[in-house]
């Protein structure tokens, strides 16, 4: 049997809405959470090997579950589909390809299908903790925070070392404007993931929230140092030097975050204000 794979696609969310959240409470802007992916694990050359595989095992679920997987990865949403219910079909205890199918539902707009392959997971296996992370980031969407929190917490109570539980429910204590604990979470993502700029950002937002503005730009310069393409952390690094009264170079970050993004209004915003 081919090893699991776990799907995980979509970013952390991210940015500041605008510069009087600073002292009311910063919050991501982003309704969807989660680690980044590897790109070559959704590529023409993993797919095409993966497809091997399948042509010679047609009776596995698990090789269908994994192409499924890297189908998702590339975007090939429909092929993912397909592999999973063709998983399923050769298994429907499958709850690993549940969780994956709900994952393509959940990306594809799809929440209540989602819901109900997460459900199902959670119904064969009450133990695995990444069904209960997906579900919590469909409860998220939906705007059922407090179902959210407690699928996060579950997870974690699993013993889960998916930083996506920690950032997850951080980002909703974030919007909560409960930032200790937003920061205790973000840190944990960190210390599990801590090449993802995604949570040096989050976390960045509320030291910034809570005024503890050097630590914020250290978050922010250090999500910069890993991905010197974020426009949300360049935004947010030129609000603290914004708060500091250093226009110009609140500008250059600004104008950085407006090259990467021309449509980031909370750039935009910011370059009116320190032109």
């Amino acid at each position: 049997m081919l090893s699991q794979i776990a799907f995980v696609k979509t970013a952390f969310g991210t940015g500041l809405i605008a510069l009087s959240l600073a002292a009311s409470g910063c919050v991501a802007n982003s309704p969807t959470a989660g680690l980044t992916f590897e790109k070559d694990q959704g590529s023409s050359e993993n797919i095409g090997s993966l497809t091997r595989v399948v042509n010679a095992n047609p009776r596995d679920p698990t090789g269908y579950n994994i192409r499924g997987s890297a189908y998702g990865r590339s975007g090939q949403f429909s092929s993912a589909l397909s592999d999973f219910n063709t998983a399923i079909s050769l298994n429907r205890r499958y709850h690993q390809a549940y969780a994956n199918r709900g994952l393509i539902y959940r990306r594809t707009g799809n929440l209540n299908q989602a819901l109900k392959d997460y459900n199902s997971a959670v119904q064969i296996n009450p133990q695995y903790a990444e069904a209960y992370i997906g579900r919590g980031d469909v409860y998220r969407e939906g705007k059922r925070l407090r179902s959210a929190v407690n699928d996060y917490d579950q997870a974690i109570q699993l013993g889960t070392t998916d930083p996506r539980a920690y950032h997850n429910r951080g980002l909703l204590y974030q919007q909560n404007r409960n930032h200790v604990q937003a920061i205790e979470d973000f840190s944990k993502a960190i210390a599990l993931a801590d090449k993802k700029p995604e949570p040096y950002n989050a976390r960045g937002l509320s030291y910034l929230a809570t005024n503890a503005q050097q630590n914020a730009l250290d978050d922010f310069n250090t999500a910069l140092k890993l991905d010197g393409k974020y426009a949300e952390a360049w935004t947010n690094q030129a609000l603290v030097y914004e708060q500091r009264g250093q226009k110009k170079r609140a500008f250059k970050s600004f104008a950085r975050a407006i090259a990467l993004n021309p449509k980031y209004t909370p750039a935009r915003e910011g370059m009116s204000r320190t032109r």
